[in-house]
């Protein structure tokens, strides 16, 4: 029983210096080599049997590979969405007519997160800066650069228009009677940007016009008064 007890002790202190061992092994299969050997990857290159050698340099024969030239790098599946910025931005699927121009309207919600609003808020007035303000005007009064320069007239204000965050999309996707689209010039993301910036505008216009509004009509008021007590 001692004997047995010794026989194992040994043959346990074996395995255990064995393991200490700083030979390299080549194992006979391996299964994912990726978590093995640091490859660096390149989408561009060849799909070709690295990891096999007794077909190294033989062209993959996989169909979809040989479509696109042995090249590991696919196109995206139908309806893959695309990730920008980090923000998951759905393909607008209203086409370029009166008809889904008048169903922009009933959206009045934009995709992006509104935790981000505040920063949503500044790059929306940057590039409303860059690409609407010549004609629109910073505050959104239709009086911008070229307005005031003679050389196009009848941009209206967004107080006189009946607007919502879709119909803004909308019109900077497609553009609309002499405002031509917008879509290479901006992101998914920075024409919600845009539009949300827009409405802003829209909104701070109505409340200055409600508040010459009331003003004039307190001074009217004021002045029927004098004039009923003469």
């Amino acid at each position: 029983m001692k004997r047995g007890i010794l026989y194992l002790t040994l043959i346990g202190i074996a395995f255990s210096l064995n393991s200490c061992s700083d030979k390299k092994r080549n194992p006979t299969a391996v299964f994912m080599p990726d978590m093995y050997y640091p490859v660096a990857y390149d989408p561009y290159m060849e799909a070709d049997f690295e990891y096999w050698p007794e077909r190294e340099g033989e062209e993959s024969n996989i169909p979809l590979f040989a479509e696109h030239r042995n090249m590991t790098a696919l196109w995206p599946v139908d309806g893959s969405v695309a990730r920008t910025e980090g923000q998951m931005i759905l393909p607008w699927e209203l086409k370029n007519t009166l008809e889904d121009y008048n169903k922009s309207k009933a959206i009045t919600s934009s995709p992006l997160d509104p935790i981000n609003r505040k920063k949503d808020l500044e790059r929306g007035e940057k590039l409303y800066g860059q690409t609407c303000a010549v004609c629109h005007g910073e505050a959104g009064d239709g009086q911008g650069s070229i307005v005031q320069s003679k050389a196009y007239s009848g941009v209206p204000t967004y107080a006189e228009r009946e607007l919502t965050l879709g119909s803004v999309y909308h019109v900077i996707m497609y553009g609309k009677n002499a405002m031509g689209s917008y879509a290479s010039q901006l992101t998914p993301v920075d024409r919600w940007r845009v539009a949300e910036y827009v409405m802003n505008l829209r909104a701070k216009n109505l409340q200055a016009s409600s508040a010459v509004a009331a003003t004039e009509t307190a001074a009217v008021e004021s002045t029927t008064d004098n004039t009923n007590q003469q």
